[in-house]
């Protein structure tokens, strides 16, 4: 049985230098996962990757697989003659 670290808030704010009503609204916002343990949120260590974009999740590897595919559906052509050049 693996137990996970968690960082609070403020421990987060301090890593990435910003306020902790910073890092609280992009928890509340849903843009850094986060648990809620009574009125308090843990952020998962393992997610510190993810938050200083040295890692990617699942879903945004998924996004950018998307989006690239996109890409070259609607700009196929114009990619392949700008690579001539």
């Amino acid at each position: 049985m693996s137990k996970e670290k968690y960082l609070s808030i403020p421990e987060l704010a301090k890593i990435l230098g910003l306020s902790r009503i910073a890092v609280y609204r992009q928890v509340k916002n849903g843009k850094i996962k986060a648990v809620k343990i009574g009125r308090a949120y843990a952020i998962p260590q393992q997610q510190i990757g993810n938050i200083l974009g040295k890692s990617l999740s699942e879903g945004d590897k998924k996004k950018i697989d998307k989006a690239g595919r996109k890409t070259v559906k609607e700009y196929g052509q114009v990619l392949k003659l700008l690579g001539r050049e």
